[in-house]
């Protein structure tokens, strides 16, 4: 899978962009601030739905503009495909694949597939939960679109069952009447049972992602792993599986609900739950070294385009701003690793910040123009 044509409109700093791209390393090389990474976060967001920047679309839009538009062309074996996203601030985006059809944004999802690495990957080490939740739905999406549509659903019924939560918390710190909470019961079934879908899916991932990600560990820092992926769940059980997970959630449920009444917000589920990183026998979180907390991130970006590669859809290589982060040997032994990979899209401030194993196309950017070297 590649792409070979990004076309931008009104997408951050870019008027226009046309850039033909093609199979193998393009380097994007420029000052900082010039728009390297507005380009390869275009393609992530062709892939994701996200930018791995900011958490709404606002930002992306040009000053002054009402929308923006991301536009692919992607080819996978014989077969291409245009892919197009309007970013619409404030109102429903709208998706196009081959220009004629026009679909939901995640009909999109699958088309083309990436990998990103960025500066932002330290915190899936030393971050907040929600990094490393954010980590594994983006891969099971990538792994499975259809899961965009679960991860839709549970949203909604999350955000609907905490404004019950809090009104039924208003209505007893104010002395009035308690609610019927028969409405509460329906929606921890629905809850539980989407809630259900989505952890099978994550503990699943865990369990193939695991040993590529100690492999990975392995070759960025040799004898320093190894590295082991415990999933914390906050409805604690045995369960694996959707039926098993079900049970197990209504009872979590069940078993916070003084609590959530009294604090108006849902404490068990999918949403609460994280992922322990552990180097060795000690959590990477508040142990590793920043070299280590490095290292760590980009084994779990490896292991990631390992597992898509091997389940048959090779993904987009992102490296943005990577290797001037890193010290030479991990900037020698990433570069080796990556570059086989059918595309490898690179950005870097200075020609040295990309290492000698990722001979390619070259761009200059500078001013929000993208010319080929």
């Amino acid at each position: 899978m590649h792409v070979t044509h990004l076309s931008l409109a009104d997408f951050r700093s870019y008027a226009r962009a046309e850039v033909a791209l093609g199979p193998g390393v393009t380097a994007f090389v420029g000052p900082n601030g010039q728009g390297k990474t507005n380009l390869v976060e275009a393609v992530g967001y062709l892939a994701t739905l996200g930018s791995h920047r900011v958490s709404s679309d606002a930002p992306l839009v040009r000053m002054g503009a009402e929308r923006a538009i991301v536009r692919a062309q992607v080819r996978q074996g014989d077969r291409q495909q245009l892919v197009e996203l309007e970013l619409n601030p404030g109102r429903a985006n709208r998706a196009r694949i081959n220009r004629s059809s026009q679909v939901r944004p995640r009909d999109v999802l699958g088309i083309l597939r990436t990998v990103l690495f960025a500066p932002e990957d330290l915190a899936l080490v030393k971050g907040d939960p929600g990094e490393r939740r954010r980590f594994l739905d983006e891969l099971v999406t990538a792994r499975s679109p259809r899961m965009a549509g679960v991860r839709s659903d549970y949203e909604r019924v999350l955000k609907q069952r905490n404004t019950l939560l809090k009104s039924a918390a208003l209505a007893r710190r104010h002395g009035g009447r308690n609610m019927d909470m028969s409405t509460l019961d329906i929606w921890d079934q629905h809850l539980a049972q989407v809630g259900a879908e989505l952890l099978a899916q994550r503990l699943d991932l865990i369990a193939v992602l695991q040993p590529l990600a100690d492999k990975a560990y392995e070759q960025l820092a040799p004898g320093g792993g190894p590295v082991a992926l415990e999933y914390k769940a906050s409805a604690p059980g045995e369960g694996h599986t959707r039926e098993e997970l079900y049970p197990q959630l209504l009872a979590a449920l069940e078993g916070v609900r003084k609590q959530e009444i009294e604090r108006g917000v849902t404490l068990a589920g999918p949403h609460r739950d994280d992922l322990v990183l552990r180097l060795g026998r000690l959590p990477a979180k508040g142990y590793a070294s920043h070299g280590e907390s490095w290292s760590y991130a980009l084994a779990l970006r490896l292991a990631s385009y390992e597992l898509l590669r091997a389940e048959g859809n090779e993904p987009v290589l992102i490296l943005d701003d990577v290797f001037a982060e890193l010290d030479a040997r991990r900037r020698d032994r990433l570069a080796e690793l990556v570059a086989p990979a059918e595309q490898v899209m690179v950005t870097a401030a200075v020609d040295e910040d990309v290492p000698s194993a990722l001979t390619g196309a070259r761009f200059r950017v500078a001013e929000g123009t993208v010319e080929r070297a």
